[in-house]
């Protein structure tokens, strides 16, 4: 049980650096898009390994081979869309605290394609693949919706810093990625 709390508290490392970046683009914390933003980032995180323990075996060398460049891509897109808003805004203007759906989807594809790996290193176990499930859901839930609170709370005061600042994360988390799977 430890192992899969460490494992779910790994995979909502990803979850909870968008969520800050989400909690910083905020002026004042909205309990809706909070649990908004945590809702999807729970669900993806719970989904991915499901979806990866069954596709298991057959396909890993397909998955493992491009999920490094899909998150690469999206947290890319995301990260410049950041930074050309916070470059392009007033100061007063520079919130944009999106939780509409097709940036929900992005955002938690981007943060969840690690998970689809790991569900697919499940599918050689035997485990019961919907409990795990939701535990790394609900853990995911929490570290994310911590992330938009403190995001919020340094945004207050940094508010175009923070977002630009927010921007670069993501793009840096992009190139991480990029580079574990290419050189390691």
């Amino acid at each position: 049980m430890i192992g899969i709390i460490l494992i779910a508290i790994g995979l909502a490392m990803d979850a909870f650096a968008v969520s800050v970046c989400k909690g910083l683009s905020m002026k004042k914390i909205s309990i809706k898009k909070l649990l908004i933003i945590a809702l999807y980032f729970g669900i993806f995180q719970a989904l991915m390994p499901v979806i990866g323990y069954f596709l298991g075996e057959s396909f890993e060398n397909l998955v493992t081979s491009i999920d490094h460049w899909i998150a690469f891509i999206l947290l890319l897109f995301i990260g410049i869309n950041m930074l050309k808003e916070a470059f392009g805004k007033s100061e007063d203007d520079n919130k944009n605290d999106d939780t509409g759906f097709k940036t929900m989807i992005i955002l938690g594809l981007a943060t969840s394609i690690d998970a689809l790996a790991v569900g697919i290193t499940f599918a050689f176990l035997e485990i019961n693949i919907f409990v795990i499930a939701t535990i790394i859901g609900v853990i995911t839930f929490i570290i994310s919706a911590i992330g938009v609170v403190i995001g919020n709370k340094f945004g207050d005061k940094y508010e175009k810093k923070a977002e630009i600042l927010g921007g670069v994360i993501l793009i840096l988390m992009g190139i991480k990625i990029l580079l574990e799977h290419l050189i390691g």
